[in-house]
């Protein structure tokens, strides 16, 4: 059981540095939002998409292990973390409820940093329409509160960047 126990720690210990590296790269893709540098977005897209894609890996080797755990303590379903330091002797009570807590936290700021990110967005988005009406390529109220095109959106223009 200890050997189980130690890897699932382990797993849980490279879900917490991967987590913390995504706080890392959202933050990262703040910066880059803030300063307007918009050509390095999609790098920094693509590199919160990798940490993620990784999580995704950790957590099924976690479930794996898991469910490995679950059979040794003759659970019938794979326990939550929090049953999980209910369950384990010590010291692994204390290791797994101190992981809880530290994914806890980190799922905390992910949330706060994808949030600050998507406002970011929505007023550089907000910002680029205001900036195009202005110069009468688009009107600000082309579609109705329902999705549908209103009759002035119908002289909408599209913008070619090559010009």
């Amino acid at each position: 059981m200890q050997q189980h126990l130690s890897e699932v720690s382990n797993i849980l210990w490279r879900e917490r540095q991967l987590l913390e590296l995504l706080v890392f790269k959202l933050e990262e893709e703040q910066l880059v939002l803030a300063s307007g540098r918009t050509r390095w977005l999609t790098h920094a897209t693509r590199e919160v998409e990798t940490v993620l894609g990784e999580i995704k890996r950790v957590e099924l080797d976690r479930a794996v292990h898991v469910e490995a755990l679950t059979a040794v303590l003759e659970l019938t379903d794979a326990p939550s973390l929090r049953q999980l330091a209910d369950l384990a002797p010590a010291p692994w009570s204390q290791i797994f409820e101190e992981h809880r807590n530290a994914l806890l936290e980190a799922a905390h700021d992910i949330d706060a940093a994808a949030r600050s990110n998507r406002d970011l967005l929505s007023r550089g988005q907000f910002a680029t329409r205001e900036a195009l009406a202005t110069l009468g390529e688009i009107e600000l109220d082309a579609y109705t509160p329902s999705g549908a095109a209103t009759e002035r959106s119908l002289g909408m223009r599209l913008v070619d960047e090559a010009i």
